[in-house]
């Protein structure tokens, strides 16, 4: 065999092998990244989810049940925690703000009636698609220039303490004074005055969301012992929890200090909390967005999740449908089906691939 031969063998090899190895790694870790979230066609429903006098999100019974939620944005500064009126909030979103650092929430009212809300914060793009696919009217205290532009379309009936994009409502908030106070989280709200402000604006008051289905919670003997959930976002914004047996909730801890309410005192322990994953990146000025479904600048509008409820932890995905800001956001079993959640609070941690989290079941 001259030498010609034995190069072209080689060269037909070599195609050969990058073949197989396409077909069999590449095509696959294609596959994957391209792979279909499966919901099934119930979660689609609008069919109420609970049945009785029940919130639609906590599935706590209440007199104000169908009222329409109000999602207020509030900060996670260290310096002002800890925060008015979580603890009462039938969910709480928790994601990056600044992308890599600091964190801020949005806390969903239905049957809670907190005397207070702050401080307050300003309106995030992120958020604004979470708040109008609950169904909810969103209040913020001003808003990063992305949010100003959607909010002045008109996407989400909402009440705003600057202006600062949306309908401005300062007649609604007032400002704290005191040594405690940093000068970015003065801004409060008596709650009572942000559901007049929504009356006031003419607002819809009664919900059309469906909801989430709930189920009650495990027997005594069915639960673990403990169990400790770390999320890590950076710095004094990670957070942990630590399931109770007792009350079937999760105590969260912020920064290394157990979270409460200003209000009462009352510790933070969500009955369910939601890991969510999804491809993160920073905007200019340092603004994070997050591929959570949103129609203006997401690509993606699906990942994988986490549950954890009944001191147990659950693997699914999650979908909201970018194609309108007002889709439900759907929390799936690995099957395509609803969660279905214990009734109580609910705590959504989003995070990026980069940012660990740590379940550690009780041993």
């Amino acid at each position: 065999m001259n030498r010609k031969q034995t190069g072209v063998i080689v060269a037909v090899a070599a195609i050969l092998a990058g073949g197989i190895l396409y077909f069999t790694t590449f095509k696959d870790s294609s596959t994957k990244k391209t792979k279909q979230i499966q919901v099934d066609t119930e979660a689609l429903s609008d069919t109420p989810r609970n049945t009785g006098p029940v919130s639609p999100i906590s599935g706590i019974s209440c007199d104000n049940w169908n009222r329409r939620p109000l999602a207020i944005m509030q900060p996670a500064d260290a310096s002002a925690r800890p925060l008015a009126g979580l603890s009462e909030a039938d969910m709480v979103v928790e994601m990056p703000a600044v992308y890599g650092s600091i964190t801020r929430l949005m806390g969903i009212y239905v049957c809670g009636n907190p005397e207070e809300v702050g401080s307050l914060r300003s309106s995030r793009h992120d958020y604004i698609h979470l708040a109008a696919g609950l169904d909810a009217v969103y209040v913020s205290f001003g808003a990063s220039h992305f949010a100003t532009d959607i909010l002045n379309k008109g996407v989400v009936d909402n009440i705003n303490g600057l202006n600062a994009g949306g309908r401005a409502g300062n007649q609604y908030f007032f400002r704290k004074e005191g040594d405690w106070v940093k000068s970015d989280d003065t801004a409060y709200a008596k709650f009572a005055s942000l559901l007049q402000g929504a009356k006031d604006f003419g607002y819809r008051m009664e919900t059309n969301f469906s909801g989430y289905p709930h189920q009650d919670d495990a027997p005594m003997d069915q639960r673990p012992n403990g169990g400790h959930l770390r999320v890590g976002y950076p710095g004094s914004f990670a957070a942990e929890y630590d399931y109770d047996k007792e009350t079937n909730s999760f105590v969260r801890t912020w920064g290394g200090t157990k979270d409460s309410d200003r209000n009462n005192g009352q510790a933070i322990a969500p009955k369910n909390v939601v890991v969510m994953i999804a491809e993160g990146a920073q905007m200019e000025d340092q603004y994070a967005n997050f591929q959570i479904g949103d129609p203006w600048f997401d690509d993606s509008d699906s990942g994988q999740a986490f549950y954890y409820l009944n001191g147990q932890q659950m693997t699914g995905t999650w979908k909201k449908d970018k194609s309108s800001a007002d889709s439900k956001l759907l929390f799936l079993n690995n099957d395509g089906k609803e969660i279905v959640f214990v009734p109580g609070q609910i705590w959504v941690d989003i995070i990026d691939p980069g940012i660990n989290h740590r379940w550690t079941p009780a041993q």
